[in-house]
């Protein structure tokens, strides 16, 4: 099994693993219907927010890879979640982002995700990466298409439809040497 590198950085972004200390802002992303309406289609309570950091933490051990906490280096303020998922009956390996609201727009999931669409690509050999977005979700459909990603069909995961945009690793370097 491939192991991710527990943390990474970015410009701007530390990538780190999801730790117990995280849990209350994660709570609060969680009880944000902004938020979770294109994740879950619904806010969490508490032991379910609890439930859902638990999976992302426990990722890491099944997969050797999952998601990242996002935080501002500058501040050291957890700004978002970036990460991968490829549990059982996933519809691929998935590079996925969630940005807190007052944090949106200033280019962190762009940023975030450009480098581990690469550190996909390049360390852990993934062939084809997907990001699950729901249709409605322009934010982050303007994500995956300056990563590449083009809409290749459609999912349902927990009972969400969902597009899945997809990239192969030879088109993101044909993109690259285009860059």
């Amino acid at each position: 099994m491939i192991q991710a590198s527990p943390e990474l950085e970015t410009e701007r972004l530390r990538l780190r693993m999801l730790r117990d200390s995280d849990f209350p802002t994660y709570e609060t992303w969680c009880a944000n219907i902004a938020l979770m309406r294109y994740t879950s289609g619904k806010v969490l309570e508490r032991i379910e927010a609890w439930r859902n950091m638990a999976y992302l933490i426990g990722h890491w051990s099944l997969r050797g890879y999952g998601y990242y906490a996002a935080e501002e280096k500058s501040t050291g303020r957890l700004i978002g979640r970036i990460g991968y998922t490829n549990s059982a009956g996933w519809a691929g390996f998935e590079l996925g982002w969630m940005i807190d609201p007052e944090q949106q727009g200033k280019g962190y999931a762009t940023e975030g995700a450009s480098f581990l669409l690469r550190y996909a690509f390049e360390k852990l050999d993934q062939p084809h990466v997907v990001s699950l977005i729901h249709a409605d979700n322009t934010p982050s459909r303007r994500v995956a298409a300056k990563l590449g990603e083009t809409v290749e069909g459609e999912a349902t995961v927990l009972g969400m439809t969902c597009l899945v945009h997809g990239i192969t690793r030879d088109a993101w370097r044909e993109k690259m040497t285009r860059s």
